[in-house]
């Protein structure tokens, strides 16, 4: 029988949003060779791994140099060393977890996608709008029913559980990528009661929570109650450690969490084990420097750096009389496109009059058409410059 390939994928839209801005940006550069840009839309981080990071991955590079302290396979679901390290970093918190309910992940964007395999085909899932586009495209890719549940100004981008029950998945993103938008502990709690009502299980990714600065935000969904029964977080290091080029994250499951008799902890052991090898033992050695109290220490003040670079452009943007949110407790602004502007609209113009990438807001659907969204992770003079030219081409703008 002839191959049948995965129709779903021409499903998807042409191009994935950070390649099409890449592809506009190149053509740009293109037309335009020696111009500077200055790049506030992609999430790359700017600051360089941490002293601590680089000590242990060069002290792991050693070991495996010589028979008696090479390492071969990994554990599938992450060395007990890095899971012990994450596990004592939650305890810190408050949240009480297992080594063995800790995942070690080349990244949380992967798992995302991946966690898909032990949700039946015909569970709906639900994706707040705007949204991160990989969440979509996964689902669409797995020929999977969406759910899209709006959100606006109107309800500062945090909406509440809708009334029916459609879908089994929620994917939940708190600090939200795109519109910096931070769940209170009351919101967040109302959602873990829904899953629990409806039988529903969280995709709760927590990427971003080291930018959380207000000690009455939750850090991880599993501080509220109830969370062990319906959550599943995943989490990285690419935003907190800057391991972005270096792929590093991990994924709690708690071993609560069960449906139709099944346990989703055990599931996920048996995934890894049947689909990975294991993140190296290079890379995991790296990755327990962060939890130590000196990479704690160093990775705080990088944060601190991306945290003046978000100050940097909201001061801008204020002094433009735009309307943003986010930059506070998160490391990404959402602001209004001035003068009625449309988001790829607005793009194109900051390209072409001041050389400045962000990333239009339609790409994260439809409910971010008009809005656009900044990073805060390039380097400061990049962002001062960037600020300045905000300035000088907006500062007569109107909303």
């Amino acid at each position: 029988m002839m191959m049948q390939p995965n129709v779903h994928y021409a499903e998807l839209k042409d191009s994935y949003l950070f390649a099409g801005i890449a592809k506009k940006t190149q053509k740009y550069l293109e037309e335009h060779p020696g111009q500077r840009l200055y790049r506030m839309g992609i999430g790359d981080v700017s600051q360089p791994l941490c002293p601590a990071v680089i000590a242990a991955l060069h002290a792991a590079v050693e070991e495996q140099a010589a028979p008696g302290s090479f390492h071969g396979y990994m554990p599938e679901c992450g060395a007990p060393f890095l899971r012990e390290a994450i596990a004592a970093h939650y305890a810190e918190r408050g949240v009480d977890l297992s080594p063995d309910e800790v995942f070690v992940s080349s990244g949380a964007s992967d798992e995302l996608g991946d966690l898909q395999d032990i949700f039946a085909r015909e569970t709906a899932a639900l994706v707040i709008e705007p949204a991160y586009p990989a969440y979509v495209d996964a689902c669409v890719i797995a020929g999977r029913e969406i759910v899209h549940l709006a959100s606006g100004p109107e309800n500062g981008f945090l909406p509440a559980p809708p009334q029916d029950a459609r879908a089994g998945m929620l994917y939940l993103c708190s600090p939200n990528n795109p519109t910096g938008a931070v769940f209170s502990r009351a919101q967040l709690q109302e959602w873990v009661d829904y899953a629990n009502d409806t039988g529903a299980v969280i995709l709760f990714d927590a990427a971003y929570e080291a930018y959380i600065e207000d000690d009455l935000l939750p850090h991880s969904i599993f501080e509220l109650e109830g969370a062990r029964t319906c959550a599943i977080e995943i989490s990285s290091l690419s935003k907190t450690a800057g391991f972005t080029g270096t792929r590093l994250g991990y994924t709690v499951i708690p071993k609560e969490l069960e449906r139709k008799g099944l346990n989703v902890n055990s599931l996920w052991v048996r995934n890894r084990t049947t689909k990975t090898n294991g993140v190296s033992y290079v890379l995991q050695r790296g990755g327990a420097a962060v939890f130590t109290p000196e990479g704690q220490a160093q990775i705080r003040a990088q944060i601190a750096v991306y945290k003046q670079n978000a100050k940097v452009l909201t001061d801008a943007l204020r002094r433009c009389e735009i309307w943003y949110t986010g930059g506070s407790n998160a490391p990404y602004i959402w602001l209004k496109c001035p003068d009625g502007s449309d988001s790829w609209g607005f793009f194109e113009r900051l390209l072409r009059e001041i050389q400045v990438v962000g990333t239009p807001g339609e790409g994260f659907g439809s409910c971010g058409e008009g809005f656009f969204r900044f990073s805060t992770f390039a380097d400061p003079q990049d962002t001062a410059e960037a600020a300045r030219r905000l300035i000088a081409l907006l500062g007569n703008s109107t909303n």
